[in-house]
């Protein structure tokens, strides 16, 4: 499954089903420029340690 990755804040982001932009299931990058996005999966994503997920997409994620 693919997430939408935040490059400013290293936030991954559960990317919202039938969309092929960089929409998010909790809106949150709604308002930041694409070319601080990326879609990369969430499995390889949760593996850099630098990379945390968004508390609203994920349930063991954390804050917004």
């Amino acid at each position: 499954m693919n997430g939408v990755l935040n490059e400013t804040t290293n936030k991954i982001h559960r990317h919202e089903t039938g969309r092929s932009d960089f929409r998010t299931t909790c809106g949150a990058t709604a308002h930041v420029a694409h070319d601080h996005l990326r879609l990369i999966s969430i499995e390889r994503a949760v593996t850099d340690a630098n990379v945390t997920k968004c508390g609203r997409c994920f349930t063991d994620g954390s804050s917004y």
